[in-house]
């Protein structure tokens, strides 16, 4: 039972892959790999999805999409406050638009 919760998975509703919550941080694990689609997702996917993306920079992702519409590509994270090419690029192949 202890290697169920080890790697028990989650689904969030708004556009991302089923992930395993003890390697959020990993692209793949045993087949499944997560994903995140930057224009869908809420606060908490994208806080827990994104390597190097607190709840502030979740919110603040949020925030710009609000305000300014859907993200064009994943390089237009940068626009977010706090948000540099570095974190794109560590995030890249799990982007989603």
């Amino acid at each position: 039972m202890q290697s169920y919760q080890l790697f028990k998975v989650i689904a969030l509703a708004g556009g991302l892959a089923l992930v395993p919550l003890s390697h959020a941080a990993e692209n793949k694990h045993e087949g499944i790999v997560k994903a995140v689609n930057i224009n869908e997702a809420n606060v908490e996917q994208l806080d827990i999805l994104l390597d190097g993306i607190g709840a502030e920079k979740a919110q603040a992702i949020v925030d710009y999409r609000n305000a300014n519409g859907k993200f064009a590509s994943a390089d237009d994270l940068v626009k977010v406050k706090g948000i540099g090419k570095a974190t794109v690029e560590k995030n890249r192949k799990i982007i989603e638009l």
